[in-house]
Order: C-alpha cells, then structure tokens, then sequence
C-alpha cells in the first residue's frame, strides 16, 4: 500500500487515528507500569523508546513480565 494512501485515508478519518492513538497508550501504560514495578530498566527504556502500536508492549506481558502471586 502507498504511504500517502495511508496518510489521505487517515486524514479522512479521524477517528482511526484516534483510536490507535488510544490503544498504543493503553497497553504502553500497563507495560512501563509493570516494568519499573519489577525493575526492569532496559524493558522499560525499550518500550519507552520503540512505538509499534502496543504490539511490543503486549509481547513484553505476555511473555516477560515477572508474575507475582498474592493471597
């Protein structure tokens, strides 16, 4: 797909924009929440750093948070 489609089609609808925005800010509070409360600074830097939409964020706590159980 062109990159200038994709910049039209976007500023045709707002919303999409919009909404991706929302998500990427979701899953990238949840993930940089997790990582400094486990002190895991080059997570943490990485995440901070690098914008994928949240993909990156959703593989770090899927995959590499540390799990903490609690009763």
């Amino acid at each position: 797909m062109d990159p200038t489609a994709i910049v039209q089609y976007l500023q045709e609808s707002p919303w999409l924009l919009g909404t991706l925005i929302a998500w990427s800010l979701v899953w990238k509070g949840i993930a940089l929440w997790y990582t400094a409360r486990n002190s895991q600074l080059v997570w943490y830097i990485a995440l901070l750093v690098v914008n994928t939409l949240g993909l990156l964020d959703i593989i770090y706590l899927l995959f590499f948070r540390r799990k903490r159980f609690r009763f």
